[in-house]
């Protein structure tokens, strides 16, 4: 059988320029491939177009919904360059006989090192004091420092983490090592936990923690999981970190909380809409730290996310499908 494949968005992991995309070139019994940059999200019947003499695709973030599933007959594999698979309906891709797979654990360090980032952002204002002191602002102090925000001490306090999967577990050990006591909300028994962390039910977690951080996958369970009432259960001292997915956050609810000083701060690698309406919110409330998706995306996560990518499609033309998401 012939293969021709198609990324929809490879931009997000290299340009189409980039030589990384010529080792396709190399996988046995790929006949053809074409990369793009960034193909439009709302181009149904494009999409549709572009795919129709394609047994294989490569999508980021660019939706496959059942009714471009349904519309190209020759579709074979879908392949999705992430983790996270919600972008494709694999419910219909599965009717259609079509195997779905996906990026798994390429980026838990860099997601772990990006929530911890946030957390350190918003707790130690070093961006905040390093362009106050380019303007001049410490040399002109009549004493040897100067205090504009309260510095808080992060060793012993409670860093609440929902979901325990790979990033889970990895920024839980990050906040540890800071001397945090960390809270869990997971499915996984008590006895699977690291030992010192305590199991929690999702509301306690929210009541008692003085740092909440999402790693949870985006299902209908999870979507808008933190609502105006799970926020009125936080400290109004508390910090919210989302590096998961952005539905999983009521965007309006969370708006209004830290307008009303409901909770303290919050860091967001993720929004709803992405890239973001100029009029949202967030991006303009002074205690929201938002990063624009880029926790996954350092240069050593995206080479491994690269050659797994790779090896899941030369896996899949060889019989041997590795990564399905749709067993």
């Amino acid at each position: 059988m012939k293969h021709n494949l198609l990324c929809l968005d490879g931009e997000a992991v290299f340009p189409v320029s980039d030589p990384h995309w010529k080792r396709f070139d190399l996988i046995e019994g790929l006949d053809s491939y074409k990369i793009y940059n960034h193909y439009p999200h709302d181009d149904e019947e494009g999409i549709i177009a572009n795919l129709r003499d394609c047994t294989m695709a490569l999508t980021n973030k660019v939706p496959l919904t059942s009714h471009i599933i349904s519309a190209l007959p020759g579709l074979k594999y879908i392949g999705v360059l992430a983790t996270g698979y919600n972008v494709v309906d694999v419910e219909a891709a599965t009717r259609a006989g079509i195997t779905v797979t996906n990026i798994p654990a390429y980026s838990t360090a860099s997601v772990a090192q990006m929530a911890i980032s946030h957390l350190l952002a918003i707790t130690n204002r070093v961006e905040y004091y390093a362009a106050c002191n380019r303007g001049g602002k410490w040399s002109e102090q009549p004493d040897f420092c100067y205090r504009d925000f309260p510095l808080p001490e992060l060793a012993g306090r409670r860093f609440g983490v929902v979901g325990f999967g790979n990033t889970g577990r990895a920024t839980a050990a990050i906040a540890a090592a800071l001397g945090m006591e960390v809270a869990v909300y997971t499915s996984k028994p008590a006895s699977e936990l690291p030992a010192g962390y305590v199991k929690t039910g999702l509301d306690e977690l929210f009541a008692t923690s003085d740092v909440v951080s999402l790693h949870c996958p985006l299902t209908p369970d999870t979507r808008n999981l933190v609502d105006t009432s799970r926020l009125a259960m936080m400290k109004p001292t508390a910090i919210l970190i989302n590096t998961s997915r952005g539905p999983v956050v009521d965007e309006a609810a969370l708006a209004d909380a830290l307008r009303a000083g409901v909770i303290a701060a919050a860091g967001l690698d993720v929004l709803c809409q992405e890239p973001p309406e100029a009029a949202n919110p967030l991006l303009s409330l002074p205690n929201c730290f938002i990063s624009p998706h880029i926790a996954w995306a350092s240069d050593a996560a995206r080479e491994r996310l690269f050659d797994i990518a790779l090896g899941n499609v030369g896996s899949f033309i060889a019989g041997t499908p590795v990564n399905m998401v749709n067993r």
